[in-house]
């Protein structure tokens, strides 16, 4: 089973960016967790700050992948394009948060791209990625 982790902008942060809401653990550190949580998952990662860099690895991943989790940031709330791209792509995406969103600034509580996902983890750090790892898998 393949699934793909895709970050968007600042989650490169992680670990350092406001750990009161984030948490003081990298993203790197937690994959390797996650990775040996699941052995039977070969996982792939990538980051980037940059629309159409996120766009073009949701094209690359999307017909070969079993399942996408995407943790768009920022571009949750503003990209059209992100969710076209998801609508365009076979492999099934889920939407991930690691803050709840809805506890947050009225401008986070509206996802353009949760109608084109399978399904939305929010608010519970780091676990909401092995929590979509797991409905994959499942």
């Amino acid at each position: 089973m393949q699934i793909a982790i895709i970050n968007g902008p600042n989650l490169n942060l992680l670990g350092k960016r406001e750990p009161g809401i984030y948490g003081s653990q990298s993203f790197e550190q937690y994959f390797e967790t996650l990775k040996a949580a699941y052995p039977v998952v070969e996982f792939s990662y990538f980051q980037s700050n940059v629309e159409g860099e996120i766009i073009n690895h949701l094209h690359e991943k999307g017909f070969s992948a079993d399942g996408i989790l995407l943790n768009a940031g920022g571009y949750t709330h503003t990209s059209v394009a992100i969710r076209d791209a998801i609508a365009g792509i076979k492999t099934p995406v889920i939407e991930i948060h690691i803050s709840n969103v809805y506890a947050r600034e009225d401008f986070r509580h509206t996802s353009l791209i949760a109608p084109k996902c399978v399904g939305s983890i929010c608010g519970l750090g780091m676990k909401g990625y092995a929590l979509g790892v797991a409905y994959f898998v499942n």
